[in-house]
């Protein structure tokens, strides 16, 4: 029985995890983040999530390995992780009334034999129009300085939005799981 490890040290993905009861385990991967020169967001995620992956796997054998990363992107900007209050404020001033597409980076590695499958899923979300007090009071009630866009949609962050797009909600908290169920079935790892 081959292991199933999770490249990751959020609590919002192990969550998501959880509801396929599954065992696994966590290990995280300490890696650069950093987007390469000319690099679109696209290919961002998908090398970040396969490298989290593959992070693990050299310390590991006989697993199968799940990556993921995630950005929000405005247009052609990446949204990052605002880290402080004022930064914050900032990018939820520029996302008010507009539609933000988070893109996925997924990636499921098998250790023994180097196959990684890795795909990027979108999800579109509609932001509604946002006043200061708005902002403030949510920034003050959940404190998401270190989730990409400023906020966390599996909270209070729901009443920021107009309308969510995509094929799995879980998605926008940072792992698809529709899509993963179908790579751990590539791999012979059925849930049911």
């Amino acid at each position: 029985m081959r292991n199933l490890i999770l490249a990751s040290s959020s609590p919002f993905r192990r969550q998501i995890l959880d509801k396929l009861n599954l065992e696994y385990s966590c290990i995280s991967p300490d890696i650069d983040e950093s987007a390469l020169e000319n690099e679109s967001a696209e290919e961002l995620v998908a090398r970040l999530s396969a490298s989290k992956a593959q992070k693990v796997a050299d310390e590991v054998s006989n697993s199968l390995i799940i990556g993921s990363d995630q950005v929000a992107v405005l247009g052609d900007e990446i949204l990052g992780k605002p880290h402080t209050h004022e930064n914050a404020v900032k990018q939820l001033q520029k996302l008010s009334g507009n539609a933000v597409t988070f893109l996925t980076g997924l990636s499921l590695l098998n250790s023994d034999t180097g196959q990684c499958q890795t795909e990027v899923v979108p999800f579109k979300v509609y932001f509604r129009e946002l006043t200061t007090s708005m902002i403030e009071n949510y920034l003050r009630a959940e404190e998401p300085y270190k989730c990409a866009g400023s906020f966390k949609s599996e909270a209070l962050g729901i009443v920021l939005f107009d309308k969510l797009e995509g094929e799995d909600p879980n998605t926008l908290i940072g792992l698809p799981l529709i899509r993963l169920v179908r790579m751990l079935e590539k791999e012979e790892l059925n849930v049911l």
